[in-house]
């Protein structure tokens, strides 16, 4: 909180590039709702991926950890006048600069109305702040779940909130080793968001004690720590910023594998819907997916952009895709194959 709110002013004081490294490159779409963003509120973010999921008109979203506001305005205008942005946050001088703005953002696009608001709160007890339980379509997160002491409530809380086919859409650090004690208590490394990051196998673990769904990566990206002091301290630990996808599926929905056609009517994906490593929609092509996907699909707000039809069902001549699934505990280590050694893809719990 002191790190965030009184210690930084700007981006460029960060001392690493864990709170900066994008994820993947940034649609021309959301880089024009970025534009539209105040300077002041650009100048005082600090994140480490992009979190913009997909088919977001009319949804309700909660934003943990939203800073100076700045993905909260960009979202605002994805979501539209009928969708409504929420964004918690402990540091009250973060959330000074974002609720500044917020008449500003409401004139500029074109709103009757603001659909935009501010809590004060942790992450950790999000009833606590005011949130109720059921409420939010999408909850997003960006490089902030790794600056909580106790991640397992976050999860806990952010699934208490979301409705029934609600996700978690977060990007976050981890470290290929579960971290020693004295680079978890070092408040730099902890503030510059490489102390708290978890060893990736364990999110899998905490989602699954929570009742997420598996979590789906979307993307992964190498962090680099330029900075001798820092470089010193971590030694030989190794960290990506990656982006995952929890869904809260609801306990009776079934889970039996069929094929599924994409109508290609989400913004942005027309033609491609990226939705993570192991499943890419097409729009207009079968495509075969698990009985997972298949609950995740027909519980969510993706439910009206896919056609869903039995197995063997396709049409003479139409050769449906069928993807290579690969399993969680597989996946982040393929993307960190050519960044560090084979020997330590896996985690390492004896340090």
């Amino acid at each position: 909180q002191d790190y965030y709110g009184k210690q930084l002013k700007k981006t460029s004081d960060l001392k690493s590039n864990a709170c900066v490294a994008p994820a993947k490159p940034c649609p021309a779409f959301i880089r024009k709702a970025l534009q539209n963003v105040h300077p002041e509120v650009t100048a005082k973010y600090y994140g480490c991926g992009l979190v913009v999921p997909e088919c977001l008109e009319g949804c309700c979203v909660l934003d943990l950890g939203s800073g100076s506001g700045q993905d909260c305005y960009m979202l605002s205008q994805l979501v539209g006048e009928n969708g409504h942005i929420t964004g918690i946050d402990m540091t009250k001088e973060q959330l000074t600069v974002a609720r500044k703005y917020i008449d500003y953002h409401t004139e500029k696009f074109g709103f009757k109305k603001s659909n935009v608001d501010f809590v004060e709160g942790y992450i950790e007890a999000l009833g606590e702040a005011g949130l109720t339980e059921n409420t939010y379509d999408i909850i997003i997160s960006n490089c902030v779940i790794n600056l909580s002491p106790d991640k397992a409530a976050v999860l806990r809380e952010a699934y208490t909130v979301l409705k029934d086919g609600g996700e978690l859409y977060f990007s976050d650090v981890y470290c290929n080793k579960t971290l020693p004690e004295e680079i978890k208590t070092c408040k730099v490394l902890w503030g510059e968001c490489l102390g708290g990051a978890l060893c990736w196998e364990d999110l899998a673990r905490l989602a699954e004690e929570v009742g997420f769904s598996i979590p789906r990566l979307v993307t992964a990206n190498r962090i680099s720590v330029d900075n001798k002091e820092l470089e010193s301290l971590i030694g030989d630990y190794k960290f990506v910023s990656a982006t995952y996808r929890l869904f809260k599926i609801p306990k009776n929905c079934p889970r039996v594998g069929c094929q599924v056609i994409y109508n290609g009517n989400i913004t942005g994906s027309e033609e491609v819907l990226e939705f993570d490593v192991n499943y890419t929609f097409k729009e207009g092509q079968v495509t075969v997916v698990d009985g997972e996907m298949v609950a995740i699909l027909k519980s969510s707000r993706f439910a009206d952009e896919f056609l869903f039809q039995p197995m063997g069902t396709t049409p003479a001549g139409c050769c449906p895709t069928q993807p290579q699934v690969r399993s969680i505990k597989f996946l982040l280590a393929e993307w960190m194959n050519s960044l560090m050694d084979p020997s330590v893809y896996m985690c390492d719990h004896t340090s």
